[in-house]
């Protein structure tokens, strides 16, 4: 076993390209998901398509522009690079598994690829050290296979939904979440994106769009309850409505519930929301205890699913450029 830092990987292989490498883990579902970014989208598009075309420990990918989203089962899995792998070259994720207070992620590569999983992710912000089982495996290019065992610490991923934090005088609240995402310098926490959720735009209280939004983070497990503490405190001091409404979810995909459709379509009650959020293991963190916890549940729900969250129920973006 070879181990390099990712300073002495940068030192044999000359700087690369990756900027972003975060992996996050739902040890009682089975579960990971990966952020991997890199500075071009050109090799983003390719590793994906390799990645998903292998198998391997990975069950889907989505890029969004030159960065990748992996959701990928834990344990080690034999990819199946194939004929396709033996003619074109290919990539794999060959494993995932939690080690005490950090992740390996196990990866193979052929050809171009083998550059791609030996040399450049290696070197991204977040490993802690690559291992190599033998120097075969740092020899990269042409026609051969490398592998590595990528080692990041464990993070847990937070969902936190905010509605209701405006009045139709003054505010707004997507503004005021991505203030405090900006603002938030938690250590352990790591900020992952924001998404604008479209909830029912029938719904009689609310300001114009009945819009809620929803704040994902990457976070180390001692770190979770300051940063829960810090959205809480900063959205209350700078919310004008007395309404607003936080909500979280720690762990990697929700049971399913028929409330998806419904805080797009229905109108609900503020009991019947705080029932079904006990019951999918949502949690509300706000003060008031007010309406804006419909709001901050329908964020939740709709934080991780894509950009159909943004339209009214049904609706799917058309055509791509």
């Amino acid at each position: 076993m070879i181990v390099l830092t990712p300073d002495e990987v940068r030192e044999r292989f000359g700087p690369l390209f990756a900027e972003k490498f975060i992996v996050m883990v739902d040890e009682e579902k089975g579960l990971a998901e990966i952020l991997e970014t890199c500075r071009h989208r050109g090799t983003i598009e390719w590793d994906v398509m390799n990645r998903r075309r292998a198998g391997g420990a990975l069950t889907a990918a989505d890029v969004q522009g030159s960065s990748m989203t992996m959701a990928a089962r834990l344990g080690a899995y034999e990819p199946h690079f194939g004929a396709a792998g033996q003619e074109i070259g290919g990539q794999a994720l060959a494993g995932v598994e939690v080690e005490g207070d950090e992740v390996v992620t196990t990866w193979a590569g052929i050809a171009g690829a083998g550059v791609g999983v030996a040399a450049c992710l290696p070197q991204a912000p977040g490993v802690i050290r690559a291992e190599y089982p033998g120097e075969d495996d740092l020899h990269i290019g042409g026609a051969r296979i490398c592998r590595v065992r990528i080692v990041s610490p464990k993070y847990e991923k937070v969902t936190i939904g905010i509605d209701d934090t405006d009045t139709k005088e003054d505010g707004a609240t997507w503004v005021l979440a991505l203030k405090c995402a900006e603002a938030c310098k938690v250590e352990g926490a790591e900020y992952l994106n924001m998404r604008l959720v479209q909830l029912n735009p029938k719904a009689p209280q609310k300001t114009t769009n009945c819009v809620g939004s929803v704040l994902n983070f990457a976070v180390r497990p001692g770190s979770v309850d300051d940063l829960l503490g810090f959205v809480k405190d900063y959205i209350e001091e700078h919310a004008v409505s007395g309404d607003t409404g936080i909500a979280y979810y720690r762990g990697i995909g929700l049971p399913e519930t028929e409330y998806t459709r419904k805080i797009k379509t229905e109108l609900l009650t503020q009991d019947e929301v705080e029932a079904e959020a006990a019951r999918l293991g949502i949690t509300f963190i706000d003060s008031a205890a007010s309406k804006g916890r419909i709001g901050a549940l329908g964020a939740v729900l709709w934080g991780n699913r894509g950009v159909e969250a943004a339209g009214l129920y049904g609706e799917r973006p058309e055509g791509s450029i």
